[in-house]
């Protein structure tokens, strides 16, 4: 059976108060519909098609290719919304699954088990319901006397009675497509003038009846209409990610203090201290130690390595690199095997060689360094004239005093060496000691120097 999934995406979402659209509001470095959209396409194996409505030039931007688009204008309701989806899915799928851009936490896995019980189902429509006590505004499932859904009542028309119901309809639903097709032109108009999907339930209950998938967990179903459910939604998603790299062999010593985005992959015996942000697509090896505090953003860190309360952002480390505390490394900085780097130091558009040991208070930028190069504490490379960017060359165990200024472009031969405070204007040969202000050449080393 071919199955294609509905992504409700078209409110304004008003009690957000915000300029940006609900759904693109972020969860872990993700829109919050990303994880939606993400969801539904494992689960249907297919591209899913999102109804947009309320600024959805920005979300179709936001979302690119990953989906295809339909507009709901004005918008009218739930069922409304589907139906826009009718002339692009109709003859094209055997089941019609339907979500929401807003309810993140809801599981491939349990939209996977909808879409198979649906397949099983003599009837038109499987619909996905969940037990609380608090029912936050979603409509009662209404059973007959052998336990058959009758219909869906929401909250606003429900009866004293029906609203003492604590079996409450998610809004998710597997439907039969032809059969949805044909009904959704028989949805009654509601008293606000709009058409809702819980009114398929009774004319699907007369038409082979309704299957109900209950929902394990009820964090999974949790919808997003202001920043309290964003936050709540937010810490949901942030534990389930914490335990599955936890039962993958990654150590979290506070799982409550630490951040990571879906995007990151961590190898096995590494341990992460509290109040660590890994983000974007990081990449890190095993048995490393990151943080406490420390803020990681694209960056691929080998094994071994050891990122003390620093940030990293779009740096590559190989192995048995250790960084801080409050190192900073920007994007480009590439530090090969064994290279120490100190706290305050920060290194941009740079790559230092195997072995290399920075100094704390250095900035190293737009440079090349060798192996075994010692870099001293205080050390700048002054890479930009106000205009250009300039490059630093520093050969293989040159030994740079503390202090030292690097006025790029310049270039240290291997073995080169250079007095504390000295300011570098001109290149400096293999295995010369320089000096002063302007640095100049004192005197010739040996290789044992």
């Amino acid at each position: 059976m071919v199955v294609r999934g509905v992504i409700l995406a078209a409110g304004q979402g008003t009690r957000m108060r915000s300029k940006t659209p609900k759904v693109l509001h972020p969860i872990l470095g993700q829109p919050m519909i990303w994880y939606s959209l993400q969801a539904v396409q494992k689960a249907s194996g297919n591209k899913p098609v999102i109804v947009v409505g309320h600024e959805a030039d920005q979300v179709q931007s936001a979302l690119g290719d990953t989906a295809e688009f339909v507009m709901q204008e004005p918008q009218l309701g739930t069922g409304h919304a589907v139906w826009q989806a009718e002339p692009l899915l109709r003859g094209a799928a055997d089941l019609i699954l339907v979500t929401y851009g807003d309810m993140p936490a809801l599981t491939a896995e349990t939209l996977a088990k909808l879409v198979q019980m649906q397949q099983t189902h003599a009837g038109p429509v499987t619909l996905l319901t969940v037990e609380v006590d608090d029912p936050r505004g979603f409509g009662r499932v209404v059973r007959g006397a052998r336990g058959e859904v009758l219909e869906v009542v929401e909250e606003a028309q429900a009866t004293p009675e029906q609203l003492k119901i604590r079996e409450l309809n998610a809004g998710v639903y597997c439907f039969a497509a032809e059969w949805l097709w044909q009904a959704l032109p028989r949805i009654p108009l509601s008293p606000k003038g709009e058409y809702y999907l819980t009114d398929l339930a009774s004319l699907a209950a007369s038409a082979g009846g309704v299957q109900a998938l209950r929902v394990e967990n009820p964090d999974e179903v949790i919808g997003i209409n202001n920043r309290l459910h964003l936050a709540e939604a937010t810490a949901i998603l942030r534990r389930r990610i914490n335990r599955n790299w936890m039962l993958q062999g990654v150590t979290l010593i506070d799982p409550e203090t630490t951040y990571i985005e879906p995007g990151v992959t961590i190898g096995q015996d590494t341990v992460i201290y509290p109040n660590t942000h890994l983000k974007g697509t990081t990449q890190i090896g095993e048995d490393c130690e990151i943080g406490p505090n420390a803020v990681i953003e694209n960056t691929q860190i080998g094994n071994r390595c050891t990122i003390f309360a620093s940030v990293l952002e779009g740096a590559i480390l190989e192995d048995k690199v250790d960084i801080g505390p409050f190192g900073h490394l920007r994007k480009g900085a590439h530090l090969a095997e064994g290279v120490h780097m100190g706290n305050f130091g920060e290194v941009k558009n740079s790559y230092l060689g195997p072995g290399t040991k920075m100094g704390h208070f250095s900035y190293i930028g737009d440079a090349t360094l060798g192996a075994d190069v010692n870099i001293g504490a205080g050390t700048i490379t002054c890479n930009y004239d106000g205009k250009h960017k300039f490059p630093t060359e520093i050969g293989r165990g040159a030994f740079i005093g503390s202090d030292t200024m690097l006025v790029a472009p310049v270039k240290l031969g291997e073995g080169a060496r250079t007095g504390a405070g000295a300011v570098v204007t001109h290149d400096v040969q293999p295995y010369t000691l320089v000096v002063g202000v302007p640095a100049r050449a004192i005197r010739k080393l040996e290789k044992s120097d």
